[in-house]
């Protein structure tokens, strides 16, 4: 066995031993039937163990052996430097979430969920890449209303509504 495949065989033994410690410290979170405090821990828990056995899988998995020698010659791929993210887009991405938490209680969740995650959505998109305006918008109020839905009707938790108060 190679030291890549040491590393990740000792970092798939460190994500399920911890995957599996947060799954026993779930199971003692009080609950009841149904939906409750102890659903969302227990639900990383398991996706956790899962991705620590699949890190474990690959650790054991043999290396894929390249079929082409390789070329003296760089290749155009090989050309092309690794993308950078800019600063810009960083201090962008933190202008986006300190006003989303400024403005989500007066404003409310709905209206706020819209606006963040389609002004993220531009700020994501590529220089060199046609921002796509309608689409984004309506993935942006799919997931607005279906995420304040399954609060409000599943979870029975109220997120701020704020202008649509006296709406919905």
């Amino acid at each position: 066995m190679n030291t890549l495949n040491k590393k990740e065989l000792i970092i798939g033994i460190a994500m399920l031993g911890a995957s599996l410690t947060y799954l026993v410290l779930a199971q003692q979170l009080p609950g009841h039937d149904g939906v409750d405090a102890a659903t969302v821990p227990k639900l990383l828990a398991g996706f956790l163990s899962l991705l620590g056995l699949m890190q474990l899988v690959s650790a054991f998995a043999k290396p894929k052996v390249a079929a082409e020698p390789a070329s003296p010659v760089p290749t155009e791929a090989e050309d092309r430097p690794a993308e950078v993210i800019e600063p810009k887009t960083v201090l962008k991405t933190l202008g986006l979430i300190l006003g989303y938490m400024a403005l989500l209680g007066p404003v409310g969740f709905p209206i706020m969920t819209v606006v963040y995650l389609y002004l993220q959505f531009l700020v994501l998109t590529p220089v060199n890449q046609k921002a796509r305006h309608l689409t984004y918008l309506l993935i942006a109020v799919i997931c607005s209303a279906l995420i304040f839905l399954l609060f409000r009707e599943a979870f029975d938790l109220l997120l701020p509504a704020g202008l649509l108060n006296n709406y919905i």
